[in-house]
C-alpha cells in the first residue's frame, strides 16, 4: 500500500546506497584472487577468466533485461536481482575450486547487470529537478563501490584468519536484507508496454543521444579497460613488478585509483559535464603516462601517483561522459540508455583484461602493462579530440541559428 512506503527523498538515497552495496560485492574477489590462486594453484591466465567470465554474465544480464525495468517496474527486477547476489555470495561461501568461483561470478554478473541500469534509472526517477544529483551518483557509485568491497576485503584477507567466510557470510547477510527492503520502496517507472519484446538482446541508444553517445565512446572505454586491468591484474602486477606482496598494499593500490575516481567525480560534478569530461581525459592521459613511466623506472612512488592521477580523471571524464549522454532523456528510456553506457564499460573492463592476462603469461605483465598504458592514453586523447570538434560544430550551429532571424 502507498502508505508503507518510504518517501521519495528517502528512496533516492536507498537506491544509492543499494547501488553502492552491489557494486562493492563486485570489487571484493579483486584482492581474494590471488589468496584463491595461492590456495587452488591456477595461472595468471585462469585469474583473468574468473576474472572476465563475471563481466561477460555482467554484458548478457544488461543486453537482455536492460531495459525491462522501463516495462515491469523498477521493482521487481531489483528484488530478483538481490535474491541472485544471495545466491552469488553462497556460491563464494562454497568455492573450492576455479570452476566454483567462476559459477559464482557469473550468478553475481547477472545480478550486477540487471541491477546497475535499474537502480541508476530509479536515482534519474527520484532526483530533485533543483537538485539533480542521479548523474554523478551513477558516476561515482562504481568507483565508490569498487574501492570500498576492495580495500574492505584487503583488511581481513591480512587480519583475519579466513577472510572469504568472513566477508561473503556479511554479504550473504547483507543483501537478504536488502531484498526485504525492496518492498518499502515506491515504483517509479512508467511501466511502458512491450516487456517481451525488450527481451531481445540490444544496444539501446535514442537517436537523440547518439551524438554525445559516440563522442563518450572512446573516454569511457579507456576508463573502464584501466579499470579492469587494476581490478584483474593490479595486486598481481604491484607483486611481480614491485615485489610487493602485502594484500593489503595491493587492495591500496586499487584504492588510490579507484578512490580518486569517486574524488574526482564529486569535486567535478557542479562542473558543465564538457568541462569535467574535457579535464578528465588530460588529467587521465598524464596519469597513465606517469604509470608507464613507472614500470619503465621502477619507481613505486611513480607507480602510485599515476594511480591516483589517472583515478581522478576516470572519475571527472566518466561525469562528464554521464551528463553528457543522459541530458535530456525520456523517463521511459532511461534505464535502456543507462544500460547501454554499461554494456560499452563491461565490455571495455572485461575483454582487454583478459587477453592482458592471457598475454602475460607469454611475455610478462611488464611489458604488458606498458603496452596497455598506451592504448588508454591514445583513447582518451582521441575522446579529446572528438569533444573539442563537436563544441566547435555546436557553437557554429548556435551562430548560424542566431544569424538567420536577423538575415530574414
Amino acid at each position: 500500500m502507498p502508505s508503507r512506503r518510504v518517501p521519495r527523498p528517502v528512496a533516492f538515497w536507498a537506491a544509492a546506497v543499494l547501488l553502492v552495496l552491489v557494486l562493492a560485492a563486485s570489487g571484493v574477489p579483486s584482492p581474494l584472487y590471488r589468496v584463491y590462486q595461492e590456495q587452488f594453484g591456477f595461472s595468471a591466465g585462469v585469474l583473468a577468466t574468473v576474472f572476465g567470465i563475471y563481466a561477460i554474465a555482467l554484458l548478457a544480464a544488461l543486453l537482455v533485461v536492460g531495459a525491462l525495468s522501463d516495462h515491469v517496474g523498477r521493482r521487481p527486477v531489483i528484488a530478483a536481482g538481490m535474491l541472485l547476489q544471495v545466491a552469488a555470495m553462497v556460491l563464494f561461501l562454497l568455492a573450492d575450486g576455479a570452476g566454483w568461483l567462476m559459477a559464482a561470478r557469473v550468478v553475481q554478473g547477472l545480478s550486477v547487470g540487471a541491477l546497475t541500469g535499474t537502480l541508476g534509472a530509479m536515482l534519474l526517477d527520484l532526483q530533485r529537478r533543483d537538485r539533480p544529483l542521479g548523474p554523478l551518483l551513477n558516476a561515482a557509485s562504481p568507483t565508490v563501490g569498487l574501492s570500498l568491497g576492495a580495500v574492505g576485503a584487503g583488511v581481513l584477507v591480512e587480519f583475519v584468519a579466513r577472510p572469504t567466510v568472513w566477508v561473503f557470510g556479511a554479504l550473504t547477510a547483507a543483501f537478504a536484507l536488502a531484498a526485504a527492503a525492496v518492498l518499502v520502496l515506491p515504483e517509479t517507472s512508467p511501466r511502458l508496454p512491450g516487456a517481451l519484446a525488450s527481451l531481445r538482446p540490444q544496444v539501446h541508444v535514442p537517436s537523440t543521444q547518439r551524438g554525445p553517445f559516440l563522442v563518450a565512446l572512446p573516454a569511457v572505454v579507456a576508463m573502464w579497460s584501466l579499470g579492469g586491468l587494476y581490478l584483474s591484474l593490479g595486486p598481481s602486477l604491484a607483486a611481480d613488478v614491485f615485489g610487493i606482496e602485502d594484500h593489503l598494499v595491493g587492495s591500496l593500490l586499487i584504492l588510490a585509483m579507484q578512490g580518486m575516481g569517486a574524488v574526482g567525480s564529486v569535486t567535478m560534478w557542479r562542473v558543465p559535464a564538457y568541462t569535467s569530461m574535457l579535464s578528465g581525459c588530460l588529467v587521465f592521459a598524464v596519469g597513465v603516462t606517469g604509470t608507464v613511466a613507472s614500470l619503465l623506472t621502477g619507481s613505486v612512488l611513480l607507480f602510485f601517483v599515476g594511480a591516483v592521477l589517472s583515478g581522478f580523471g576516470f572519475g571527472s571524464a566518466f561525469l562528464g561522459a554521464m551528463g553528457t549522454v543522459t541530458r535530456g532523456v525520456a523517463p521511459g528510456e532511461r534505464a535502456g540508455l543507462l544500460s547501454s553506457i554499461f554494456v560499452v564499460g563491461y565490455l571495455a573492463f572485461s575483454l582487454p583484461a583478459i587477453a592482458a592476462g592471457l598475454v602475460a603469461g607469454e611475455v610478462g605483465l611488464r611489458p604488458t602493462a606498458e603496452v596497455y598504458g598506451v592504448v588508454v592514453i591514445v583513447l582518451a586523447l582521441v575522446a579529446v579530440v572528438g569533444l573539442l570538434r563537436r563544441r566547435r560544430t555546436e557553437r557554429v550551429s548556435a551562430a548560424v541559428e542566431q544569424a538567420e532571424p536577423v538575415a530574414a
